[in-house]
């Protein structure tokens, strides 16, 4: 979920076509998540195939991926790895509230209540191992590159986008931006419309949030922009009873730091703000990871999706077709500076 300090930070409109030869790295659980959230049947259920198995990942993935290779996007998925251990208490309420939302959802199918279902059903969804690896196997086979960070995935996407090994990260969190992603795309879809946790649809416009920007808009350095949102509340801590985005800037803004904010009393500053801190601005990562697109295997697609989960050979076939009509336009000089 992220912080929240959309009330503070704007980005830019952003064309998709305005993409076209850069790489950005994205953040794979947070797209994932996406898709298996908003696919689904008007129950609620998820795309399943004959077996019973979830599909709705692997489905969004290859359509949302296919896209955007056709755009001559370069796209790399970046997954979470271990979590830091001041995120144990979000993680759990997180777990609580699915399994709650589960209930829910199988007692409104059964009062035939489907708006309810679809929306308890979205707020149910889980990612589980499988679904994972048969991410990463479906991504092996599109020729597109991905990496598991040591712990947060949009820690190691700011350390890929400073170094510039990418363009720019893309995550619909803003925690991206207090990780040090210059630049950040948010609403990475072909789509318009997305379908809220809540069931609601709502307009979406790919935008550019650019950090530089972000801080000068709010007068603040990183480090205080990292102070404003662990007052507001993070996956990391709990957050200042009564302190939203527009208070908790104004604090910053006056006192500068939270060992200031403690001292002159102005909040209950958590204790471990400085270990909160450290996550953010001395982040688990690393250097050890290699960005090689190459093009895509037809057959491994197709083992995947069409053998194992019986996806149309056609539609699939339709969607490659276009991806190498895309890649075959490019000298393999190109293809190969990818890397």
């Amino acid at each position: 979920m992220g912080v929240d300090i959309s009330a503070l930070v704007h980005g830019a409109p952003l064309r998709l076509a305005d993409l076209n030869g850069k790489a950005v790295a994205i953040d794979a659980f947070n797209t994932l998540y996406q898709f298996l959230t908003t696919i689904r049947q008007p129950d609620g259920t998820p795309l399943k195939d004959r077996n019973g198995r979830v599909t709705s990942h692997l489905s969004g993935m290859f359509h949302r991926s296919g896209a955007l290779l056709e755009l001559g996007v370069r796209p790399a998925f970046v997954f979470d790895g271990k979590p830091p251990k001041l995120k144990e208490r979000t993680l759990e309420i997180r777990r609580k509230a699915r399994e709650t939302a589960e209930r829910e959802w199988k007692a409104a199918v059964e009062a035939g209540d489907l708006k309810k279902a679809l929306t308890k059903a979205s707020q149910s969804t889980r990612l589980d191992d499988d679904m994972i690896s048969e991410t990463k196997s479906l991504l092996d086979s599109m020729g597109i590159p991905w990496l598991v960070a040591p712990s947060e995935g949009e820690a190691q996407i700011g350390l890929m986008a400073m170094k510039g090994d990418v363009w720019a990260g893309a995550s619909q969190d803003f925690d991206s931006l207090l990780f040090g992603t210059p630049t950040l795309v948010r609403n990475l879809t072909l789509s318009r419309k997305r379908k809220t946790g809540s069931g609601r649809t709502v307009d979406v416009e790919p935008e550019l949030v650019e950090l530089r920007r972000v801080l000068d808009g709010l007068q603040l350095t990183r480090q205080q922009l990292v102070d404003m949102s662990i007052l507001i509340g993070t996956d990391f801590n709990k957050g200042v009873h009564g302190i939203g985005p527009k208070r908790a800037l104004k604090i910053i803004r006056e006192l500068g730091s939270l060992e200031e904010v403690a001292v002159a009393k102005r909040a209950d500053v958590p204790e471990d703000f400085s270990e909160v801190r450290k996550v953010f601005l001395e982040p688990d990562v690393t250097e050890q990871y290699s960005l090689k697109w190459s093009e895509a295997d037809d057959e491994g697609v197709r083992r995947i999706l069409c053998d194992r989960h019986g996806f149309s050979v056609d539609r699939v076939d339709s969607v490659l077709s276009r991806v190498h009509r895309t890649t075959s336009s490019k000298s393999q000089s190109c293809l190969d500076s990818w890397g």
